[in-house]
C-alpha cells in the first residue's frame, strides 16, 4: 500500500488542530471564563479552543455574529487584556486558538460608525461602497438613498404619533432623529437648515460652518468635525441651548407645521425611513438572509477586506490566534478568491506557520468543497449528516412513511402562512421545499428577487438580440430556476462557471422547464446562459459585462438564503416523519445511509479534506447530538413507535379539545412533532413519581419556547411576521397540560408516566447510537469538534436552548473520576461513559497524531449473521523507513441498529446499551494482509479502551490473499464500540 500524500507537509500539518472545543462567548461567559476551562479541556485531550466571534458586536449580543466594529476586540468579552490572559493560559498547556470571523456582513445601527457615516453622507461617504447597497434605483424615492425599514409602524403613523424625534446629541454636537432605540444622523448641511429656524445671532457662525460644508470635498469629514465641535461647545451655554431647543421645536410632531417640517427634513436625508414590514419588498441593500439588522459587505474590495480583517491580522501576526472559521462563506461575491487572498495574507504575516482555515459551508448531496479555495475543510455539517444517517435504520422507512401519511391525511386543506395546500405537500418533502421557495421569492425575498430580475432585464435591453425579452418572462423563468435549484450556490466569476457546476445549472434549467410555460422556455435558455457565464462579455463591452457579472453575483447570493430559509427554517419545522433527520446539512427525505456509502465518503474526506471539522453538535443545531441519536432509534422500532404515537394522540385528544381556542386546538402535525421533541429532550433520571413539579415546570418552559419558535418557523399556523397568538396559546396550553398538570398519579396523568416509561426503554438504544456517533467522530478522517458541554449527554433543542450555561465544574469532577478507570458502561445514564470514551480516544490521538492526521481510511468487511449491525474500518499509516518500526494502524468498531439485539432478561429498560457476545454469534471482521500479518506472522489486537486483547485468526480474503479476522463477540463484550491496536505476537 502506497504511503499517503502529505500536502501540505507534516510540519505544516501540525497547525491543523488535533481536536477542537467550541465555546460561545458573551458578556456572561467572557475570555476569563474560557480561560478557566483550559485545564479541563487539556486533560480531556483537546488541542485548540474554537471561539465564537470576538470582535465588537452589538451591546448584549449573545452570539457575536452582529459585529459593529471589526477593528477592536469586544470589551464585553474582556477586551485585549482578557484575550491575552486566555492566550497565555492556552500556550502554557501547548494549546492553540481558532476564532470565528464574519466577512459577509455587519450589524447596522448607531453602534456601527461606518454605517452611520453612510447615513450621514450618502454616496459621498467613504464607506458608501463598502456596504452592498444598490444606490441606483428604478424607484425615484430610493434613488441615491438607503432604505431604513426600522420603524415599528408605518411612517405616517410614526410621524403622527411623535415617535420620530429630532434632537441634539450635545456630547457629539450632532443632530439626529431618534425612534426608540434607533438613531439616524442628520446630513451635516441640514444642521444649518435646522439651526436657522431659531433666528439666533448666537448660532450664526456655526450655521455658516455647517452650510459651507461641501459633501464632495476631500476633507469634508474634517470640516464637519470642526462644525460639530463648535456646536458642542456652544450647547454648553444655557442661552444658546435655549436657542437650539427653539430650533428643534420647529420640527416637533406636536404641531401640524412641525410634523410637516420634520417630514420635509427627513425627505432630504440620504435614507428613507419605512415600516419594518417594507423590508422584504423594498430593501435596496443585501442582507444576511432576511435579517434587516445585518448588512452585506463588499469584502471583495481591497479597502473593505483590509479594514474588516485588520484586527484579525494583528492577532494572527502576534501568534495569539492560529486559525479562522469563516462564517457564511456562500454570502460573498467570490468565496474562492476571498479564501485564496486570506491565506496569502496570513502566510505573509507569519511565514513559519500555516494558518488553519475552515469555512461554514453546507454541502448538498455529493457536492465537495472546491480544492482551489485552499481551505483545510468545512465546519463539519456534512459529517454530522453522514454520521446520523448511517445510524438510522432504512428498513423502518415504509412504516414511518405510512404513519406520517396518516397524520397529514387527517389534516384538512389549510390556507396557511405560505400557501393553500392539501396533505400531499406536507407528506412529500421535496414538494414542501419547493412551495416554501415560491413563497419566499414572493414575500420574504421579494426585493432581492426584484433586484436580480431587473438586472437581467437591463442586460436583455442592452443588446438587439435580446431586447424583446420581457421583465415578466424573465421573472417567471428565474423563479422556476430558483425553485428547482438543488445546492446552496454556484461559483461563477469573471472566468465563467466551473464545468461541473455549469452542468448542474443546465440540469436545473431542464427541471425548471417542466413547470414553466413553453412560451417562456426561450427566455429560460438565455437566462441560463447568462447566469452560467456563457459568452461572458469582454472588456470592450464594459457596461454589459458589468451587468452580467452583477446578475451572476445577485443570483449566487440569493440561492443560499433561499435554500436555507426554505429548508432549515421552514420545511424542517413542517416535516415530521422523524425529526432526527431535520438537521442542518441533512436531507430529511433520505432516512438512512448504507455503511458502504459512509465508508466511501470518509475515504474521500481522507484524500481531499483531512482537516475538516467533524461536528455532531453546533450552536445552530436543531437538536442536541444525543437527543438526535435517541430519536434515531425510533427508526429501529418503527412499528412500536407508530403504535405509541397513535395511542398518545387518542389518549390526549380530550386535552387537545379542552385547551383549544378560537383557532382550534393543536393539530396533528404539531402534536406529532411535540411528542418527538419530548421523547428526545426528556432528561435522563427524571421520574414522574418523584413529584418534582419544579423540574417539570423548567422542562415545560424550555419546550414551550421551542414550540413557539417551531410554529413560527414552520409558517403553517403562525409566523414571525404575523404571529397567530390564539393558535400559539392553544398549543402552549396543551403542552403545559401534559407536563405541568399536578395530578401526577398515573391514574390521573397516564401520558407522563407512559412518556417516562417509553424513554426509559428507548434510552439504551439511544446510548448505543450516541457512543457509536462519538467513536465515529473521534476516529474518522478529520478534526473532532466538541460543542460546549456535549461531552456528557446533550439533549438540547434549537437555540437559545442549546446555548444555555454549561456546568463545567460537574464535567471536571466527572473527568477526574473517568481518568482513574477504564471506559465502562457503569452509570451510563449519567453520560460518564461518553466522556470516558472521548478522553480515552483523544489521549490515543495525542500519542498517534500522524496516524489520524495522515493515515489512510480502510473500510473493513464484516461477515456473519449480524454483519449489517457493525461499522468497521482501519486507520493505517505505513512506515516511512524500511521495515515497520514506525508503521501505525488502528481498528475501529461501532455497533449500529441494536434495537432487537440488546442483551436483557427482563424489561428493555433494564438492558445495558450492549449487544451480548451470544447475540453476535459468528459475526466477524476481516482484515487484509497489510493489517493482519507481518510477513507470515499474525498480529495480535489490544483494546485502547479496556484491558481486552487477543489474537487474530487466519482467513482467506475474497481476492485470494491471506488475511486475518476477529470475532466481534470477542471485541464488543463490554462496550458497544472499540478501538484496537495491532502488534506483533
Amino acid at each position: 500500500m502506497a504511503a499517503p500524500s502529505l500536502s501540505p507537509d507534516r510540519a505544516a500539518r501540525r497547525s491543523i488542530p488535533r481536536a477542537t472545543a467550541r465555546l460561545q462567548l458573551h458578556r456572561d461567559f467572557r475570555f476569563e471564563h474560557a480561560a478557566r476551562t483550559v485545564d479541563y479541556y487539556h486533560r480531556l485531550g483537546i488541542s485548540h479552543l474554537y471561539l465564537s466571534p470576538i470582535l465588537v458586536a452589538r451591546p448584549g449580543s449573545t452570539h457575536g455574529y452582529d459585529v459593529v466594529d471589526p477593528t477592536r476586540i469586544n470589551p464585553e468579552l474582556g477586551g485585549q487584556a482578557g484575550l491575552l490572559q486566555l492566550h497565555q493560559r492556552l500556550r502554557a498547556q501547548g494549546m492553540g486558538l481558532v476564532v470565528d470571523i464574519v466577512p459577509n456582513h455587519m450589524a447596522v445601527g448607531h453602534h456601527n460608525a461606518w454605517w452611520q457615516d453612510v447615513l450621514r453622507w450618502g454616496r459621498h461617504s467613504r464607506h458608501a461602497e463598502w456596504f452592498d447597497i444598490q444606490w441606483d434605483s428604478s424607484d425615484p424615492a430610493l434613488d441615491g438613498k438607503v432604505l431604513l425599514p426600522f420603524l415599528g409602524q408605518p411612517y405616517a403613523e410614526a410621524l403622527e404619533a411623535g415617535e420620530l424625534i429630532l434632537r441634539l446629541d450635545a456630547d457629539q454636537g450632532q443632530l439626529q432623529v431618534a425612534h426608540h432605540e434607533h438613531i439616524f444622523p442628520l446630513a451635516p448641511t441640514d444642521h444649518a437648515v435646522v439651526l436657522e429656524t431659531a433666528g439666533s445671532t448666537r448660532l450664526g457662525e456655526v450655521i455658516a460652518a455647517f452650510a459651507a460644508i461641501d459633501p464632495a470635498h476631500p476633507d469634508k469629514d474634517g470640516h464637519a468635525a470642526a462644525a460639530r465641535e463648535q456646536l458642542r461647545q456652544l450647547a454648553a451655554d444655557p442661552d444658546v441651548m435655549a436657542d437650539i431647543d427653539a430650533a428643534l421645536g420647529a420640527f416637533s410632531a406636536g404641531q401640524p407645521h412641525g410634523r410637516s417640517a420634520l417630514h420635509q427634513l427627513l425627505e432630504r436625508q440620504h435614507y428613507r425611513l419605512a415600516c419594518w414590514r417594507n423590508a422584504a419588498d423594498e430593501i435596496n441593500w443585501r442582507r444576511f438572509f432576511e435579517v434587516s439588522e445585518l448588512a452585506g459587505m463588499r469584502v471583495e474590495r481591497e479597502d473593505v477586506f483590509e479594514a474588516m480583517h485588520a484586527e484579525i491580522f494583528r492577532l494572527y501576526a502576534e501568534g495569539i490566534i492560529d486559525g479562522l472559521r469563516l462564517d457564511h462563506i456562500d454570502g460573498l461575491t467570490d468565496p474562492g478568491r476571498y479564501c485564496l487572498k486570506l491565506r496569502q495574507r496570513l502566510r505573509a504575516l507569519r511565514p513559519d506557520h500555516e494558518p488553519y482555515l475552515i469555512a461554514e459551508k453546507i454541502l448538498a448531496g455529493d457536492e465537495t468543497l472546491p480544492a482551489g479555495w485552499q481551505l483545510d475543510g468545512t465546519t463539519g455539517y456534512e459529517f454530522m449528516e453522514q454520521c446520523a444517517a448511517v445510524l438510522h435504520d432504512g428498513e423502518g422507512e415504509p412504516i414511518l412513511d405510512e404513519l406520517w401519511r396518516d397524520i397529514v391525511g387527517d389534516m384538512p386543506a389549510t390556507a396557511d402562512q405560505l400557501q393553500s395546500h392539501g396533505p400531499g405537500e406536507l407528506y412529500h418533502f421535496p414538494s414542501m421545499v419547493q412551495e416554501a421557495r415560491r413563497s419566499f421569492l414572493a414575500r420574504n425575498f421579494a426585493a432581492e428577487f426584484n433586484a436580480l430580475t431587473l438586472c437581467l432585464h437591463q442586460l436583455a435591453r442592452s443588446a438587439t438580440q435580446t431586447r424583446d425579452l420581457t421583465l415578466m418572462s424573465i421573472r417567471r423563468a428565474v423563479a422556476e430556476l430558483l425553485v428547482h435549484f438543488p445546492v446552496y450556490r454556484t461559483y461563477a466569476n469573471e472566468q465563467g462557471m466551473p464545468a461541473q457546476q455549469r452542468e448542474l445549472l443546465a440540469s436545473t434549467a431542464q427541471k425548471a422547464a417542466t413547470t414553466l410555460h413553453a412560451a417562456d422556455h426561450a427566455t429560460l435558455h438565455v437566462v441560463e446562459g447568462w447566469l452560467g457565464g456563457d459568452l461572458l462579455l469582454d472588456s470592450r463591452h464594459a457596461h454589459r459585462r458589468a451587468l452580467q457579472l452583477r446578475a451572476i453575483a445577485r443570483f449566487q447570493q440569493l440561492t443560499p438564503p433561499l435554500t436555507a430559509k426554505s429548508m432549515e427554517d421552514t420545511a424542517f419545522y413542517r416535516y415530521g416523519r422523524l425529526v432526527s433527520r431535520n438537521e442542518v446539512g441533512a436531507e430529511p427525505a433520505r432516512l438512512a445511509m448504507s455503511v458502504s456509502h459512509f465508508h466511501q465518503l470518509a475515504a474521500r474526506r481522507a484524500r481531499q479534506m483531512p482537516g475538516s471539522l467533524l461536528a455532531t453538535a453546533t450552536h445552530d443545531h436543531k437538536r442536541g447530538e444525543d437527543a438526535r441519536m435517541r430519536l434515531a432509534a425510533l427508526s429501529e422500532i418503527a412499528e412500536e413507535w407508530s403504535t405509541v404515537l397513535r395511542h398518545w394522540h387518542q389518549l390526549n385528544a380530550p386535552i387537545a379539545a379542552a385547551t383549544s381556542g378560537q383557532q382550534g386546538g393543536i393539530d396533528a402535525v404539531d402534536e406529532c412533532m411535540l411528542y418527538q421533541t419530548l421523547v428526545g429532550v426528556w432528561p435522563d433520571g427524571m421520574r414522574v413519581g418523584d413529584d418534582d413539579l419544579i423540574a417539570l415546570g423548567e422542562l415545560a418552559e424550555r419546550v414551550v419556547a421551542w414550540q413557539r419558535k417551531a410554529l413560527r418557523e414552520a409558517k403553517r399556523r403562525s409566523d414571525w411576521v404575523v404571529p397567530q397568538s390564539e393558535y400559539e396559546a392553544a398549543c402552549e396550553r396543551f403542552t403545559r397540560a401534559l407536563l405541568c398538570d399536578p395530578g401526577l398519579d398515573p391514574r390521573h396523568h397516564p401520558f407522563l408516566t407512559e412518556l417516562e416509561d417509553f424513554v426509559r426503554r428507548l434510552a439504551p438504544l439511544g446510548t448505543v447510537n450516541s457512543l457509536s456517533q462519538t467513536m465515529l467522530k473521534l476516529t474518522s478522517p478529520g478534526v473532532p469538534d466538541f460543542y460546549q458541554g456535549s461531552e456528557l449527554w446533550d439533549l438540547t433543542m434549537v437555540d437559545p436552548d442549546n446555548r444555555r450555561a454549561v456546568d463545567f465544574a460537574l464535567r471536571e469532577r466527572r473527568l477526574a473520576d473517568a481518568i482513574s478507570r477504564p471506559v465502562s458502561l457503569r452509570q451510563w445514564q449519567s453520560g460518564s461513559a461518553k466522556q470516558q470514551l472521548i478522553h480515552a480516544v483523544l489521549q490515543y490521538r495525542r500519542e498517534h497524531a500522524d496516524l489520524f492526521a495522515d493515515g489512510h481510511y480502510l473500510p473493513l468487511a464484516t461477515h456473519g449473521k449480524l454483519a449489517r449491525h457493525v461499522i468497521a474500518f482501519a486507520r493505517l499509516l505505513p512506515g516511512q523507513q524500511e521495515g515497520e518500526s514506525d508503521w501505525q494502524a488502528t481498528v475501529v468498531l461501532c455497533t449500529r441498529l441494536a434495537a432487537h439485539l440488546l442483551s436483557f432478561e427482563g424489561r428493555r429498560e433494564e438492558a445495558l446499551p450492549l449487544v451480548s457476545a451470544e447475540a453476535w454469534g459468528d459475526t466477524r471482521i476481516a482484515l487484509p494482509q497489510a493489517l493482519s500479518h507481518t510477513g507470515s506472522t499474525l498480529r495480535r489486537w489490544r483494546s485502547v479502551l479496556t484491558s481486552g486483547e487477543g489474537e487474530l485468526s487466519e482467513c482467506a480474503m475474497p481476492d485470494g490473499e491471506r488475511g486475518g479476522s476477529i470475532a466481534v463477540a470477542d471485541i464488543l463484550g463490554s462496550l458497544p464500540v472499540e478501538l484496537l491496536t495491532l502488534s506483533l505476537s
